[in-house]
């Protein structure tokens, strides 16, 4: 794979990784110079005196412990819509969003919620019993492992060359 004098695939890594912290430790740089030239400070300054003398007490503030109570759709629904009317009374702007494009949206966001929710639970077996998934993969393990360390070290090497070959491509 390797020939003599060629760079490893982690000597290639590793000189990547060093261009890359190179270029990011130059443009944070820049940017900082930048700021100082602009007569911008890079602490924020207290609005009085008194503000800059505080110390926030962590040991003093109190915690939430529980999380807030459920609040129920349909009731907030209504105290939007109970909103809405409010500003439409007292002259102000016609809101951004008409009611129906309110609801399809809520719609549309509870199947979102509900595909993100995970899928019905695989069925448990008895004990003692193998499920039909559990051996496919007992069966697919040692192939997979010996299709991966027969090809991914080419694989890798390739994609690391193309990758290397693109951006020396760029620069050249």
């Amino acid at each position: 794979m390797r020939q003599e004098g060629e760079a490893s695939v982690e000597e290639i890594l590793e000189s990547i990784k060093k261009v890359i912290a190179r270029d990011n430790r130059a443009t944070a740089l820049d940017t900082r110079r930048r700021r100082e030239s602009e007569g911008l400070d890079t602490a924020p300054e207290p609005a009085d005196a008194e503000e800059a003398e505080e110390v926030l007490d962590l040991a003093a503030v109190d915690f939430v412990e529980q999380a807030p109570a459920f609040v129920d759709a349909d009731a907030e629904a209504s105290d939007d819509e109970d909103d809405y009317e409010d500003d439409a009374a007292s002259g102000a702007e016609a809101p951004l969003l008409t009611a129906s494009a309110r609801d399809a949206m809520r719609e549309n966001l509870a199947a979102l919620a509900m595909l993100a929710e995970p899928g019905v639970p695989p069925q448990i077996v008895r004990s003692g019993e193998t499920s039909l998934e559990g051996l496919t993969r007992d069966l697919l393990r040692p192939m997979l492992a010996e299709w991966l360390d027969k090809n991914l070290p080419g694989m890798v090497e390739r994609m690391v060359k193309d990758e290397i070959a693109r951006i020396a491509g760029k620069r050249g």
